[in-house]
């Protein structure tokens, strides 16, 4: 009899057990703060009886209408932990948490590393549900085998300044997809036109003072804080990133930090400036970089010139290139392409390709249509995607 009962509260425990710790499928659901019900006019955002959330790995289903943090109240039932599906050479898996030491990236280990990827388009066009989705995030991560997804966010020409709390939730959103495939992600502020950064300085800091605030729990991520500065010297950036950098800081101090340079972020090679501008005058902060563009078929002996002499002396990371000319348009010189990789591999530079959408431009990867047709394999790409695909595959 006693045995009996052993084995009748030993079945009972085991069941108890699985029903508080199964695991339980995240990926696609919403991850805190993405509310499911969001954005609504006048309403604060919430969850309905039967929405998913998951928050610091359990997922949760609201019982009722709430917008309690997931698991604080008896407005949740806790469904189970998440079950992460097994990453193919997942780059956050294999190299940690990243730092900058001496002049490139180094890993959990303070190895030197070169993370290789691609550049979304702008998001206002073809961000999430149109080219960024699931099925593009899974196939960027495990068919091309990148290891970073830059987000770009237009801050004029549609983008941010038009809706604020949408573009903010939909680069959460987009966080939590790419950190679901193990992926690093690169916040891209893509301000543009104007070219001073300065003139959207308060637009900034509110963007980056929320997107970091709801990630900080991330290590993941990060930080580009001026996408091309242009018509304007480097001192006008440095003023602005003096001010940026410690938003950031405050919440995440150890969070790697890029920084747009002049001319169009060429150190200076397209507007008459150098990288010595910079190296004289370098902001005051661990874990930072400056980024460089790029376009193989306008920028070619002296743009590479520039970016070989600025990296000996400067942590560099290439954010945007591409094979074609400066408007991402017209053929692609793979060449001059080639000599930049060639580059940045000896030195272990760091680079997103320009761009993961379905754009009429030849610096699109994918042809058009490939988006809305939810279809992202070889045969969508154009002749610049194969290729591309094909270096960041290189030595995988």
């Amino acid at each position: 009899m006693i045995k009996k009962i052993l084995t009748i509260s030993s079945l009972l425990f085991l069941l108890f057990f699985y029903s508080n710790s199964h695991a339980s499928i995240c990926t696609g659901e919403n991850e805190y703060p993405n509310w499911p019900r969001a954005n609504w006019a006048g309403v604060p955002d919430h969850a309905l009886n039967g929405d998913k959330m998951h928050y610091n790995g359990v997922l949760y289903q609201a019982k009722w209408w709430t917008n309690s943090l997931p698991g604080s109240t008896s407005a949740w039932q806790k469904l189970g932990l998440c079950e992460q599906a097994p990453p193919v050479d997942g780059a956050f898996s294999k190299y940690g948490k990243l730092s900058v030491c001496g002049k490139t990236l180094c890993d959990k280990n303070n190895n030197p590393v070169q993370l290789r990827g691609m550049s979304s388009h702008g998001l206002q066009w073809f961000g999430l549900n149109k080219c960024l989705t699931q099925g593009s995030l899974t196939a960027l991560a495990k068919n091309w085998r990148a290891d970073i997804i830059r987000l770009s966010l237009y801050v004029q020409e549609g983008g941010y300044i038009t809706n604020p709390t949408g573009f903010t939730q939909q680069v959460n959103q987009l966080i939590a997809l790419a950190s679901d495939l193990d992926m690093y992600v690169l916040v891209d502020w893509h301000q543009l036109t104007p070219g001073d950064p300065n003139d959207n300085l308060e637009y900034a800091k509110r963007f980056f003072q929320d997107i970091v605030d709801a990630n900080k729990h991330r290590d993941n991520i990060i930080y580009d804080i001026a996408n091309e500065p242009n018509g304007v010297n480097w001192q006008r950036i440095y003023d602005y990133a003096i001010q940026i950098i410690p938003t950031i800081r405050t919440l995440k101090p150890d969070a790697v930090v890029l920084v747009g340079t002049h001319g169009w972020s060429t150190f200076g090679a397209s507007d008459g400036g150098s990288y010595l501008d910079v190296l004289n005058n370098p902001l005051p902060f661990d874990n930072i970089m400056y980024t460089f563009h790029f376009y193989a078929a306008s920028h070619l002996d002296f743009h590479r010139d520039m970016l070989d002499k600025a990296s000996n002396v400067l942590p560099v990371f290439v954010t945007e290139w591409g094979t074609q000319d400066y408007k991402g348009e017209g053929p692609n010189n793979f060449a001059s392409a080639q000599a930049y990789l060639d580059l940045m591999a000896s030195k272990k530079i760091s680079w997103t390709n320009w761009n993961f959408s379905d754009d009429w431009r030849s610096g699109a990867v994918f042809k058009v249509g490939a988006c809305q047709a939810g279809i992202f394999d070889d045969a969508q790409l154009k002749e610049a995607g194969i290729w591309v695909k094909q270096q960041i595959a290189i030595g995988r």
